[in-house]
């Protein structure tokens, strides 16, 4: 992932006007760039089918 593809998805988490969706999205893709993809369902609350549909 490139640092602009992080600094985007990281100022929708910043933004209060973003839909929760779109956040959740955002911190799946971004724990997964970090190497945690093993660990995020459980952090984050959601399924492991709802990481692996957004996982890139």
């Amino acid at each position: 992932m490139s640092d602009r593809e992080r600094r985007v998805l990281r100022g929708w988490l910043r933004k209060q006007t973003t839909s929760q969706a779109l956040v959740l999205r955002s911190r799946i893709v971004l724990a997964c760039a970090e190497g945690l993809s093993n660990a995020v369902a459980d952090d984050l609350g959601v399924s492991r089918e709802t990481v692996r549909k957004w996982r890139m």
